[in-house]
């Protein structure tokens, strides 16, 4: 029987409804798309309904494959409704008056589940991010078992009085939660998740998609490359400072990947510096422009408000693509990065550190070759067919139960 009381017909698949926020309008539009691999990966046992919020150019219903269907909610009026377009949190820091739109939000997602639920018959619910899905999953059903998923702003950042009340609700009430890296899974079980039902599960990454996508590129010396969101977390300002103090008798360039609310202070930070900012590129020309570059640098630091990086599938991407990787020594990223073997580990925010990493990088190209290839076989522990089979596991032993 499931949690609902009804018994599986023999001739059905299990059914899964996922809920998340960050989901792309179209496939390969530049957005995070690793909730969507991921609900690919889960149609390998389950027929999968994903329930997203409306972003600009997305259409209100989708079938990615015969048995994902994408569904899309609105939650505010129309000229205003900008609340999930990119990452939530940093566009609430950004615009303080889009905190109006939150409440109006986990209403709407809390009244689309429901809907969901009463027309999907779901038999397992898979809810990505504690605050605010796992808010609103609660308020819509309380019956079918849930497994939540936290990928690092809900357990770094919103911390402290309502947003851990609410947080501690929700995962105590969770019938199983993962978390990208340890330290999160360590605060999820502080905050009330139960131990035995607490696991690290790293999102993953589509590493043959990135390596067909930059199948026949050439290496181009001296190029240096960075993607994610521009803003504080990434740590770009430091990056920049970073190449600032390279050597002048070095030949380089770097290119920065991605969009934000920070990208006007970064481009006059790096005036007079060999850097292009490409803004946000279809994914196909994100592996490319990965194919390209010996080296990739992920320079993410703490932020202010707390929130840092668990563990950045981007960085996986260019393990897979085959760069050398500079990357910050954080919970999550140092799991990825092997120090000397597939990369190089530097302390989060010291420029002269990381400057002094990417120096040694630009000149040794075969040490720089040698990491970038044993970069590209690690990053398969880090696929999304392996995490892909590890969720797969959880849900179906949530169904068992």
């Amino acid at each position: 029987m499931t949690a609902a009381g009804r018994q599986h017909p023999a001739d059905r698949r299990p059914r899964l409804l996922v809920v998340a926020s960050t989901f792309p309008a179209t496939t390969g539009d530049g957005t995070p798309r690793f909730v969507q691999d991921l609900s690919v990966q889960e149609a390998e046992s389950f027929d999968v309904r994903v329930l997203v919020p409306m972003v600009p150019g997305a259409a209100r219903t989708e079938r990615l494959s015969a048995h994902v269907t994408v569904d899309r909610f609105r939650y505010f009026p129309r000229r205003w409704e900008d609340l999930a377009a990119g990452a939530m949190l940093e566009n609430v820091k950004v615009r303080r008056s889009r905190w109006v739109q939150v409440p109006a939000f986990v209403g709407a997602e809390a009244a689309a589940i429901t809907r969901a639920i009463r027309q999907f018959r779901p038999d397992v619910l898979h809810v990505h991010w504690t605050i605010p899905q796992g808010l609103s999953a609660l308020i819509a059903n309380r019956k079918l078992p849930r497994l939540i998923t936290s990928h690092g702003a809900d357990a770094y950042a919103l911390s402290g009085g309502a947003s851990d009340l609410i947080k501690r609700t929700v995962l105590r009430k969770a019938d199983a939660v993962t978390g990208v890296n340890e330290q999160i899974v360590q605060r999820l079980v502080d905050l009330g998740a139960d131990p035995g039902r607490t696991s690290v599960v790293p999102m993953g990454a589509n590493t043959t998609a990135v390596a067909a996508g930059g199948r026949d590129v050439e290496r181009t010396p001296g190029r240096i490359i960075a993607v994610g969101r521009l803003v504080e977390k990434k740590g770009f300002g430091v990056l920049l400072d970073a190449v600032r103090q390279l050597p002048h008798d070095l030949t380089w360039s770097l290119e920065i990947v991605g969009e934000g609310p920070l990208r006007a202070s970064l481009e006059d930070r790096a005036a007079g510096l060999p850097v292009r900012f490409w803004g946000e590129l279809p994914e196909r020309e994100v592996y490319q422009r990965l194919a390209a570059a010996p080296i990739a640098v992920v320079p993410s630091v703490p932020s202010r408000s707390g929130d840092q990086d668990g563990l950045p599938v981007t960085m996986i991407e260019a393990m897979a693509a085959g760069c050398a990787v500079v990357a910050s020594r954080l919970p999550g990223l140092q799991d990825a990065i092997v120090h000397e073997h597939c990369g190089l580990l530097v302390t989060p925010g010291k420029t002269t550190e990381l400057s002094a990493a990417i120096e040694r990088l630009l000149r040794d190209d075969a040490t720089a070759r040698q990491m970038g290839e044993a970069a590209a076989a690690r990053a398969e522990a880090f696929s999304i067919r392996v995490s892909g089979q590890r969720y797969r596991e959880i849900l179906m032993d949530l169904l068992k139960r």
